[in-house]
């Protein structure tokens, strides 16, 4: 019988042993039943136990003076022996061999006399013995078959119970403190945490409680982070569960389970209800090949009808995570069901800061370090990246036996996360390592001449990861659209490899290290004439992007455009790859020396900074980065500035930011792990 504790948390009261104690009674009685029976056949007492070949030899010492013969057996034997003056009598017993056919003429030569007996054991004895194994044998199988047919009704009962997990202020330590990097979201989720407290503050102005929040956002940012935030200041039940947790192989299983944590949730209201990876039950209904109908459906079914039907309660908050929003149903996501969506998406320099003060404030590190420049080293990492980093670092200065963690050791596990590891132990030809240094070269000059392309940061040829050499660049903070200018020269830093190779070794000796670098340029041109309008073709998209079949989207990709018109996008792609790739050699070709000078170097160094690129080019990096402002102005301060002076671009170069790669690798070029 089960019964509920004061916070909710469901607890089975204990059963009584009594039953499992008789049953192991019975069974101790039976085993001395059967021990006492056993005995009882072969009744020795303190009889000796002689070998065949003894007993001869004593009955013809004169020793043996009777024996009582049952079957090949001995049963009772007396002999009478002198030892040391003293005349003892000996009982034996002894077993007869098949063979021994003459040993009863033996015995009587030798005056022995002999008694035979018959081998009647009494009725009790043949049913103690031969019934009752059989009797426990059977008793032992019903026991268990019943206790297995009896575990197996209580799974079945308990098979469409949910699964959630009930946690308090008690089992949760994280709280809005913990939580960096997405004020607005972190905002929203305070409101509903706020409404649950002190719900008279909204409800007299007539305001009603979101029935949903829908997390959304890549992995990594922290979604489920801030539902545990959630449930570690709101003071209610908070019930927590995965999606894959409702369905299971059998028919009805996960319908149960919904209806059975909403009953859950109502006998506990108020309290917030959290679904991890709502995608894997709430995907679009009547996917696949031929539509159909499956138990995720049902499923899904439920929880619709549950979350906003005609039995609904609103003291239940539902909080759901995904990073799919694309794949859930429309009916999962209307006003009534899920009313809110919070976007948590990648944090900016301002977030990216906190989220380092929150990771290393646990490790071990020098006061000194800025967390203003690791932030701004880190443009595209999400919390967990980050997360990651601050560990990684901890781990290469532990390697070091530092006593604290430096600068360094955070910039090394910056370029580790990035890149992967160096892999200096790689052995290459010279001609090889010759020609990669040639190829972040042509990368570097690029990056130096071009002025709408990311900053440039550094350039190494030492392998990393799978590639055999990459040239760092920095992308922009504040950065949410691309210019046409600036897709224009970055094709043209992408062909920078390529360009250099032919150049330097000639058109023959080209490798296949810009395999990559093609890639991105092909897919930079057809996103212009496709998708972005930015050629004579015009402001149209052309070809719908494929969708994948399981979401009940067409199979095969809708070409809404003629043969004509493909050969004309054909041509405006080719034509803007050549022109980027004609640039890229004019650009070359007239900086031939600096580009001599800097992939020498580079061969050289295996590794230069940009310090180093700017003495060698002869020329000061300056790119012209954006003042940050925020998106919306601020009410209280009437400006869109930000105050800070630190998020306000600056026109020099920070040497120690992060990087966009251009990776130098190919199926020749690309080093076997």
């Amino acid at each position: 019988m089960s019964k509920k504790t004061k916070n909710n948390k469901r607890v089975t009261s204990p059963k009584s042993g009594g039953g499992n104690q008789i049953i192991l009674l019975l069974l101790l009685a039976m085993v001395i039943v059967m021990t006492v029976m056993y005995f009882q056949k072969s009744p020795q007492g303190k009889s000796q136990e002689w070998d065949y070949s003894t007993v001869v030899q004593k009955v013809k010492d004169g020793v043996v003076k009777e024996v009582t013969i049952v079957d090949q057996q001995i049963r009772n034997g007396k002999a009478i022996e002198t030892l040391n003056g003293k005349v003892t009598e000996i009982s034996f017993h002894s077993f007869i061999p098949y063979t021994a056919n003459d040993f009863v003429s033996i015995l009587i030569e030798n005056n022995v006399k002999v008694k035979g007996a018959a081998d009647n054991p009494s009725y009790l004895s043949i049913l103690a013995v031969n019934l009752l194994p059989i009797l426990a044998i059977g008793f032992l199988l019903w026991f268990f078959m019943f206790r297995q047919v009896q575990g197996s009704n209580n799974r079945a009962m308990n098979f469409g119970r949910s699964r959630a997990r009930l946690l308090t202020k008690e089992d949760v330590k994280v709280t809005f403190k913990d939580v960096e990097g997405n004020k607005e979201a972190k905002q929203e989720l305070v409101e509903v945490v706020q409404f649950l407290k002190d719900p008279s503050k909204f409800t007299r102005l007539g305001a009603k409680i979101p029935k949903g929040v829908l997390l959304v956002g890549p992995p990594g940012t922290g979604k489920t982070l801030l539902a545990k935030a959630v449930a570690g200041e709101a003071n209610v039940p908070f019930f927590s569960m995965s999606g894959s947790e409702f369905v299971e192989m059998f028919v009805g299983v996960g319908a149960s389970r919904v209806r059975d944590l909403f009953e859950q949730g109502k006998r506990s209201a108020p309290c917030i209800i959290f679904i991890d990876e709502l995608d894997a039950v709430g995907r679009t209904r009547g996917a696949g090949y031929g539509g159909g109908h499956d138990e995720r459906e049902q499923t899904l079914n439920q929880m619709l009808v549950e979350m906003d039907g005609f039995n609904t309660d609103t003291r239940i908050i539902i909080f759901a995570a995904t990073n799919r929003p694309d794949v859930l149903d429309p009916a999962l996501l209307r006003p009534g069901r899920f009313d809110r969506q919070v976007v948590v998406d990648l944090p900016d320099v301002k977030g990216r800061e906190g989220i380092f003060k929150v990771h290393i404030a646990k490790i071990k590190h020098n006061p000194s370090i800025d967390l203003l420049h690791l932030a701004r080293a880190t443009p595209g990492f999400s919390g967990a990246d980050i997360a990651n980093m601050c560990n990684e670092a901890a781990l290469i200065a532990a390697r070091a036996d530092k006593e604290q963690v430096e600068l360094h050791d955070f910039e090394e596990a910056r370029d580790k996360v990035m890149m992967g590891p160096e892999r200096r132990s790689i052995l290459i030809s010279a001609k090889e390592k010759l020609n990669t240094a040639y190829h972040e070269a042509g990368h570097t000059l690029m990056a130096v001449l071009l002025k709408n392309t990311d900053a440039l940061h550094k350039v190494t040829i030492v392998p990393r990861g799978r590639s055999l050499g990459a040239t760092w660049t920095i992308p922009s903070d504040g950065r949410y659209t691309m210019q046409k200018k600036h897709a224009i020269d970055q094709m043209s830093l992408l062909l920078g490899g390529r360009v250099a190779e032919e150049f330097k070794f000639g058109d023959e000796c080209i490798t296949t290290g810009a395999s990559n670098d093609i890639e991105r340029v092909t897919e930079l041109a057809r996103r212009m004439v496709c998708e972005w309008g930015m050629t004579k073709l015009g402001p149209i998209a052309f070809g719908q992007k494929e969708q994948p079949i399981f979401l009940g989207k067409e199979i095969s990709r809708h070409k809404d455009y003629s043969e004509e018109t493909a050969r004309a996008i054909d041509e405006e792609i080719h034509k803007l790859v050549m022109d980027a790739y004609k640039r890229t050699q004019t650009l070359i070709k007239e900086n031939a020396d600096k580009f001599e000078k800097l992939s020498l170097e580079l061969y050289e160094k295996e590794y230069l900074d940009i310090e180093d690129i700017e003495r060698i080019c002869e020329v000061k990096i300056e790119k012209e980065k954006d003042k940050l402002v925020y998106a919306g102005k601020d009410p209280k301060r009437g400006t869109d500035e930000l105050e800070d002076d630190y998020y306000n671009a600056s026109n020099s170069i920070d040497d120690n930011n992060t990087a966009e790669v251009s990776e130098s690798s190919s199926e020749d070029n690309k080093v076997s792990e």
